[in-house]
């Protein structure tokens, strides 16, 4: 396999400039009047896109109706280990996606900024997101491929299996090189197309690499994995799958200046799509843009009731509230707020903020509100072509 290297650009070129645009943005991420508690939250939503995209991205058209419902009553583990519901009743297409959010949770668990991308890690997020799926599983989930492939519909053939870990130590050791913090997503760009080029699984490449990206993201101190100041190129692939594929292909050639188109479309998708969540850094627009239209659209199709959403916009403005700070927005006894919020809570509508804490916080995900804040994001313009038909 050829070595893994950055290519030399011009620092007039697309690649330079859009480079210099997102660092200039990338420090602001997490930064803003909208509150850490709220920042949480949209990151649980957007991680739930995230993992849907990436199952849709390789055929799965599951519901997010249906999606949403498995994620309610198949919640991921705490971080105690409790373990998870049995998930066998469910169809193959929604433990696909439930896995991808379990492989995420893993990554949030046990990445952080500087920790090195291995081996063990590459195949653990793979066994997580193909173990026990039918049509899209792995006969051996965690480990490399021993057969040489073929990928459908492509003019690429993956390198032998004979060179699977050699060519994955490669990867590895450019992933974990130290360079200038300039250089970060030039690096993972390339790191993404040379791992679907090499194709170390026998299935689920796609979904692996993404996680993998998610995860150098995190290596590389881009992301936080307890505040959203998350991107994910995941969504820059969702908005024209045809595109992703087709610049995945022309990049195969590995010759430098393939090499820089495959980086100027990967990180050009990412300053747009970070110009859309810079704006979620004002909380005034999260509440008023974002959270009261999905509330008074759930209201209006009976999703809520005239209490619940009333409470609901307490929620949304104080982020996070105790019983006694309803005010108005409910006008019956102690008794009957109480049990009310009782009802909410076993809704998903709202959540307390930790165990034996009577402070609340709205649920955005997974709830019956998820469907109604994502309906918002696609008017908003944050929602990527390929979760568009179902929401």
């Amino acid at each position: 396999m050829r070595a893994i290297k950055i290519p030399d650009f011009s620092f007039n070129s697309p690649l330079a400039k859009v480079v210099i645009e997102i660092e200039r943005i990338r420090g602001d991420l997490g930064s803003g009047t909208t509150p850490e508690q709220v920042f949480i939250q949209l990151k649980q939503l957007f991680q739930l896109m995230t993992s849907i995209m990436s199952a849709r991205i390789e055929g799965n058209r599951t519901s997010i109706v249906d999606i949403i419902d498995g994620a309610k009553d198949h919640p991921l583990p705490d971080r105690s280990g409790t373990a998870r519901q049995d998930r066998t009743s469910l169809s193959d297409g929604v433990k696909e996606i439930l896995l991808l959010e379990q492989a995420s949770h893993f990554i949030d668990e046990h990445v952080r900024p500087g920790t090195p991308i291995t081996h063990s890690l590459v195949r653990e997020l793979h066994k997580i997101a193909v173990s026990g799926l039918e049509r899209e599983g792995d006969r051996t989930p965690g480990a490399y491929r021993t057969t040489d492939v073929v990928i459908q519909g492509s003019g690429h053939t993956p390198p032998p299996a004979a060179s699977i870990q050699a060519d994955m130590q490669s990867l590895l050791d450019f992933i974990n090189q130290e360079t200038d913090r300039s250089f970060d997503l030039i690096k993972l760009a390339i790191a993404h197309h040379r791992f679907v080029w090499i194709h170390p699984f026998g299935n689920g490449n796609g979904r692996t690499c993404r996680l993998l990206t998610y995860a150098i993201m995190v290596s590389q101190g881009f992301t936080s994995t307890s505040q959203y100041r998350a991107i994910d190129p995941t969504a820059v692939f969702g908005a024209d799958r045809a595109a992703y594929y087709k610049h995945l292909e022309l990049a195969d050639s590995l010759e430098d200046e393939a090499t820089i188109n495959w980086c100027t479309y990967l990180l050009s998708g990412i300053f747009e799509d970070l110009k859309k969540l810079d704006q979620l850094r004002d909380h005034n627009f999260v509440i008023q843009s974002l959270l009261h239209p999905a509330l008074d659209r759930a209201l209006a199709t009976g999703a809520t009731t005239k209490d619940e959403h009333a409470v609901l916009k307490v929620f949304a403005a104080k982020s996070v509230a105790k019983a006694g700070e309803l005010g108005t927005a409910f006008s019956g006894s102690a008794v009957a707020r109480s049990q009310l919020l009782r009802r909410m809570i076993e809704q998903r509508l709202i959540e307390p903020i930790a165990e034996n804490k009577r402070s609340y916080q709205l649920v955005m995900a997974p709830g019956p509100l998820t469907p109604f804040i994502l309906q918002q994001l696609d008017r908003l313009g944050f929602l990527p072509r390929i979760l568009r038909d179902e929401s």
